[in-house]
């Protein structure tokens, strides 16, 4: 294992090579050992799942809030922006309704 743990640390290029030649190793072995190392840990461990966990309910609910609550956000503001323009054309258009001569 101490060979094998050497060889997955090597980083440099030629690093594992240098490894295999020093130990009188072939390529294959690491990768038999690799495989004998990874079934291992598997049976060690049989009940646990492989992947990302999955995410609970109210986890679940929390992001489809948030996302709502986004976009709830961003229609707010486009409300608030139509709204100060309505007003400012209304403004305008008092100034230019006192501004304008009455007609007779």
């Amino acid at each position: 294992m101490k060979i094998l743990a050497e060889v997955d640390a090597a980083r440099s290029e030629g690093a594992v090579g240098e490894v295999l030649r020093r130990e009188g190793l072939y390529s294959s072995l690491i990768t038999q050992w690799r495989h004998q190392r990874d079934a291992a840990a598997l049976e060690v461990m049989p009940g646990q799942r492989r992947g990302r966990k999955a995410k609970s309910a109210e986890a679940v609910e929390v992001e489809r809030l948030q996302g709502r609550v986004a976009e709830l956000e961003a229609q707010l503001e486009v409300a608030e922006e139509l709204i100060a323009a309505q007003g400012k054309v209304f403004g305008l258009l008092g100034q230019m309704r006192h501004q304008s001569p009455e007609p007779q």
